[in-house]
């Protein structure tokens, strides 16, 4: 009886002791009788000569054994031993690998073209290459993803560079995890050529010897094109990165965008940060607060910069210094297109009687006007604001649709029926609003806590809020309870709630012999 054993490569086990696997199998397994002439002629190995074990039912060598093992997923059982592992002289190297490559899908044509333009396969050692693809199944690499991999750049098998990344990858300096994601690596292996790896694992430990905590390098190394962060670059120019940005963020912002690591130095992060540098007057601080906010900013390039900034400069009238504390404030204003977003907006504040002095205030309390969507935000905001009584081409209006900027469209319609359902009709809501235009942006469950205590507990008449609605921005507990707990609850008795609740804690707490918390400030 012939003993037939299939084997395939997708399996991801490789046992560490072929010695106990076979002494595990039984002495049917360890002494098989001899393979009959048929299934000689039908075994790819055949022409190998007789072990005394098990394999001789492949016909394989006690060397080559080991590739019909399970591979293993547990990094410490692959050993990086690929230089060192010493030629087969009894294995044919071609016929090995087209058995090995045909379990991992590539075809006889498939391999006869890789042979044919890789030639250094056919002499390399045969269990170097089986090694190598362990290693490369130990990260991740396997199925579709190690066939596209070795169809495209076969010389990953034999590449001595590509040998020292996969040791080095496969050590447990991430515990616990993959320093590099499955994907990632592929896309590195695949778009890189094997001779720009040399140094990879300096290059990665500089990183940390700059400040990059290990648990976060994961989470640098597969956000970042290793090929241009990491690859591209010598060790002398990675150095000279880091120290440069160690002025404007350094670690953190790296952290926050590991991709800014993909940029070159001297043709785009030092303009691009001069340029702010510039436009703050040098404050390195003020520059750095901008970057922190919005690394992204550094996407894009100066002449981006220059044309937003000279459309405020030229259309909307305002200095370096203003648009800087808009940006300061709101980097994000780089990302809204001039044509789409920012010209029509400044058009709609001249429209409505702004000048330059305007603009900034508005734009510096409420930046998101000039980035939200017209049709699926502003539009509707600006129906209901028109439905209560604003009129259209006023000031009122266009400093209403800067405030109402800062909530959604389902609260704002929230607030104005909790108006009415108090009995408040449009036009009072309406003169609120011009008086104290934030008021139609507060959150409205936060607003309908403060007017049952307004009329329930303290005793004043929903009326009393239409002379001083900024009442409905204090805190409840810090300010508004406190207070008329303090005052020893006389409702409204000679005391205006503007009178209550404007005055300073400092003055208020002397005049009712009571210390009120500091953190009693208005709170929105």
């Amino acid at each position: 009886m012939v003993h037939m054993f299939t084997f395939s490569m997708n399996n991801k086990s490789l046992s560490p002791s072929p010695t106990s696997f076979l002494c595990a199998c039984g002495p049917d397994i360890i002494n098989p009788p001899p393979p009959s002439p048929k299934a000689a002629s039908l075994n790819p190995f055949s022409s190998i000569r007789h072990g005394t074990c098990w394999f001789s039912t492949l016909n394989l060598s006690p060397k080559s054994s080991l590739l019909v093992l399970p591979l293993s997923r547990r990094r410490r059982l692959f050993e990086c031993n690929v230089l060192q592992a010493t030629p087969t002289h009894d294995v044919d190297s071609a016929t090995s690998l087209f058995a090995l490559f045909l379990e991992m899908g590539i075809s006889k044509k498939g391999t006869d073209a890789i042979l044919e333009n890789h030639p250094a396969l056919r002499v390399a050692p045969f269990e170097s290459i089986r090694t190598q693809i362990h290693g490369l199944q130990n990260l991740g690499i396997t199925g579709p993803v190690l066939f596209r991999l070795i169809k495209k750049r076969p010389d990953v098998l034999v590449a001595k560079e590509i040998h020292s990344l996969v040791c080095f990858l496969s050590h447990d300096l991430i515990k616990d995890t993959n320093m590099i994601e499955a994907a990632q690596l592929a896309r590195l292996l695949t778009a890189t050529d094997p001779k720009l790896l040399s140094g990879f694992e300096a290059k990665v430990r500089l990183l940390l010897d700059l400040g990059i905590p290990t648990e976060r390098l994961a989470h640098v190394l597969n956000n970042v094109n290793l090929t241009k962060a990491l690859c591209l670059k010598s060790y002398e120019e990675i150095k000279r990165m880091m120290s440069f940005l160690k002025g404007f963020g350094g670690v953190e912002l790296i952290l926050r965008r590991p991709a800014i690591l993909n940029f070159d130095l001297d043709s785009q992060l030092i303009p691009r940060i001069e340029f702010f540098l510039n436009m703050s007057g040098g404050d390195e601080v003020a520059t750095t607060t901008v970057l922190l906010k919005l690394p992204f900013i550094l996407a894009y390039t100066v002449d981006h910069y220059t044309n937003h900034v000279d459309f405020f400069r030229s259309f909307a009238g305002l200095t370096d210094e203003e648009i800087f504390k808009i940006i300061l404030v709101y980097p994000s204003l780089f990302s809204a297109s001039r044509e789409r977003k920012l010209h029509p907006r400044i058009e709609f504040l001249k429209q409505c009687g702004f000048n330059s002095n305007d603009m900034y205030k508005l734009l510096i309390k409420a930046p998101l006007f000039l980035s939200l969507s017209f049709d699926d935000n502003l539009a509707y905001k600006l129906v209901l604001l028109v439905k209560i009584g604003y009129e259209h081409r006023t000031k009122e209006l266009g400093l209403a649709m800067g405030w109402v900027c800062r909530t959604s469209c389902k609260n704002m319609q929230e607030v104005i029926s909790l108006f009415l359902n108090y009995g408040l009709t449009c036009e009072e809501i309406l003169a609120m609003g011009k008086k104290h235009p934030q008021v139609l942006q507060y959150n409205h469950k936060s607003m309908k806590l403060k007017l049952d205590y307004l009329t329930q507990e303290m005793g004043y008449e929903v009326k009393e809020m239409l002379a001083f609605p900024a009442f409905l921005g204090y805190g409840f507990d810090g300010r508004i309870k406190h207070r008329f707990e303090a005052s020893g609850k006389n409702s409204g008795e000679g005391m205006s709630i503007n009178k209550l609740f404007s005055m300073s804690t400092a003055r208020f707490s002397k005049k009712h012999e009571k210390k009120l918390p500091v953190s009693a400030t208005k709170a929105r």
